[in-house]
């Protein structure tokens, strides 16, 4: 089976405002239109089975209706989508909503502290991790334009939470970190942490994608495109051409995903 692990379909009320705030933030015009529709005949086009479906909620009081919005899009796209959970560590109930999480079955849950505007040092997130154990799979975006020490998320704050948390089982998006990734190199490419290659080949040079690919373990690397920021028959194309795998290397990191989650 193969899983795009790292798309965005949005509510159809707020796709297209959304689809706007991501153009203008990243200076990237989205290639979708951010709706699961969309996202399914893109799948479709790329001979890609499932996508796992993110949401990070940016406020508090948004995580309720994220987890009702992700747990409604399984339902309606069993067969196509896997939809993760959303969690804020300032939440004071936050243990409810993993309740919610857990009887609804979802296999994961993101977290983005750029947007969701707290830091990867932050000690709200202690509990939460430690009540998750392995049991669900956490995908963390990693990086931005500011250097390390003075953004919420890089590669050194997500290690050491590793290190605290050995049992979790981690993704780190964007190869590890998006603009970020020299400093993922030295923090933790090469050891047994998931990384994704959503939002990284269009800007990394031929000689550092194959330098990540090469040092990682190859069972720890997961394909993602970022829809609806990108295409995931573009980014095959990429892994292809500019990362130069091979047909049946490209399939070993879609298939990835069904492994990381038992499916």
């Amino acid at each position: 089976m193969f899983i795009d692990f790292h798309t965005h379909p949005f509510h159809p009320k707020i796709a297209a405002k959304v689809c706007e705030y991501l153009h203008n933030h990243y200076n990237i015009p989205p290639v979708g239109t951010g709706m699961a529709e969309d996202l399914i005949e893109r799948l479709n086009r790329a001979r890609i089975d499932m996508a796992v479906a993110l949401c990070a909620a940016t406020h508090v009081d948004q995580v309720g209706p994220a987890n009702a919005f992700s747990i409604e899009l399984g339902k309606k796209y069993p067969d196509r989508i896997i939809p993760f959970g959303a969690m804020h560590p300032h939440c004071a109930d936050w243990e409810a909503h993993l309740s919610v999480i857990r009887k609804a079955g979802l296999k994961g849950i993101k977290f983005h502290p750029d947007f969701q505007g707290f830091s990867m040092t932050d000690p709200a997130l202690e509990p939460i991790l430690e009540e998750i154990g392995d049991e669900l799979m956490v995908m963390w975006h990693v990086g931005d334009l500011p250097p390390p020490a003075e953004n919420p998320s890089c590669p050194y704050k997500l290690n050491a939470l590793r290190k605290k948390f050995p049992r979790a089982r981690f993704i780190a998006a964007h190869l590890g970190g998006y603009q970020h990734w020299e400093h993922a190199l030295k923090a933790y490419i090469g050891e047994p942490i998931y990384i994704d290659t959503s939002s990284s080949l269009s800007f990394l040079d031929e000689a550092m994608i194959k330098e990540i690919l090469r040092r990682h373990p190859r069972e720890f690397v997961l394909f993602g495109s970022d829809y609806p920021l990108f295409d995931a028959s573009q980014e095959i194309w990429l892994l292809e051409h500019k990362a130069g795998l091979k047909e049946a290397e490209i399939d070993e990191i879609l298939s990835n995903g069904a492994k990381a989650l038992g499916i």
